[in-house]
């Protein structure tokens, strides 16, 4: 007992007036140990009744995730005061130094308040698509200071949390599974009107992902400059895909257009060339 006594007082090495022993490395690692387990049992815990009550997973991962980096924040005070280092007096001392930190990483602490904003407020979860700066991103994982989603070209991106609350973004997945989409085509003057809204609504569908085709709706909405302008409005689910699902529906309607003889026209200009009197010498 003394020998195991004498070990854990053992002085591995000392930092001014802090002296680490091998009893502090064990406390270290018991609570590094503990965290572990705890952050485990709790996330399995939040994950089954998830799976049992059939709740939101986005909504678990942003609880999870608060609770993770309070369990942390916890166990680093407490490892600190392990080794002696008491955490009020070492904020009192390097107040003026946090200052300075505080202005070089200003944008870094914005973007730490804007993921706590982001993880509590729950207006944006995982799986949700995303518009931001004109780019579509799915998010795949909401950290405390950035996010990271993918793109429409499987490229993965890693975005400030402070982009996501102060830009104005679209989220396409907030109000429900689907949304309504629009394609805008332009047919020759002298078409036949109603066959053409037809062959719009027949266009979107004939394809597998478009849904409700009771809402599918077509529509004239422009005596266009060398075209009549008319647009297909339809509902669909697979949002982050959509722009394949809208090039399958304008080769469905290029087909119906060529079997009908409906013209897609182009812009023309007619240039009239006069010709200059000759001066007489």
């Amino acid at each position: 007992m003394k020998t195991l006594d004498q070990l854990f007082t053992l002085e591995l090495f000392h930092i001014g007036n802090y002296k680490i022993h091998l009893s502090n490395i064990a406390i270290i690692l018991l609570i590094l140990l503990v965290t572990k387990l705890v952050s485990w049992a709790i996330r399995t815990a939040l994950y089954r009744r998830t799976r049992k009550n059939d709740l939101d997973p986005g909504s678990t991962y942003a609880l999870f995730q608060i609770i993770r980096y309070v369990l942390w924040i916890l166990a680093i005070g407490l490892i600190l005061e392990s080794v002696g280092i008491q955490l009020t007096l070492l904020l009192a001392g390097s107040a003026a130094l946090l200052v300075g930190v505080g202005l070089g990483l200003q944008q870094t602490f914005n973007d730490i308040i804007s993921g706590i904003i982001l993880l509590g407020e729950r207006s944006i979860k995982i799986g949700d698509v995303l518009e931001i700066d004109g780019d579509v991103v799915q998010i795949q994982s909401i950290g405390l200071r950035t996010s990271k989603g993918l793109n429409r070209d499987e490229i993965s991106i890693i975005i400030p949390n402070s982009l996501i609350t102060t830009s104005k973004v679209i989220n396409w997945s907030h109000q429900s599974e689907k949304t309504r989409f629009r394609i805008d085509v332009g047919v020759a003057y002298g078409s036949d009107v109603d066959k053409v809204i037809r062959i719009l609504e027949e266009s979107a569908i004939e394809h597998p992902d478009v849904s409700n085709p009771d809402l599918i709706e077509g529509r004239l909405v422009n005596f266009g400059n060398s075209s009549l302008d008319f647009q297909i409005l339809f509902f669909s689910k697979n949002i982050f895909r959509i722009n394949k699902v809208k090039s399958d529906i304008r080769r469905i309607i290029n087909r119906k257009f060529a079997d009908n003889q409906i013209t897609i026209p182009f812009p023309q200009v007619d240039l009239h060339v006069k010709s200059g009197l000759h001066k007489e010498d």
